[in-house]
């Protein structure tokens, strides 16, 4: 079981690599300005362990994608 502090450093490090995620795919020159990216779900950052982004998943903040990829609930 991972503590408050633990799973809110990690809700932290996956908001900020898919959002670096999202941003490098909309800065791709093949693609022309101004569209958004289709990525919704990214693979875990290293750092944390597996239980830390399955808890994520059972307080509804994280939902698992396929491919061992994960997304951000709206509104969480």
């Amino acid at each position: 079981m991972a503590t408050d502090e633990e799973l809110k450093r990690a809700l932290k490090a996956f908001k900020k690599r898919l959002k670096l995620t999202r941003l490098d795919d909309e800065s791709g020159l093949s693609r022309g300005g101004g569209k958004r990216s289709a990525i919704t779900g990214i693979t875990p950052p290293p750092g944390h362990p597996a239980g830390v982004w399955e808890e994520l998943v059972a307080r509804g903040k994280l939902r698992r994608d396929m491919g061992g990829t994960y997304a951000l609930v709206e509104g969480a």
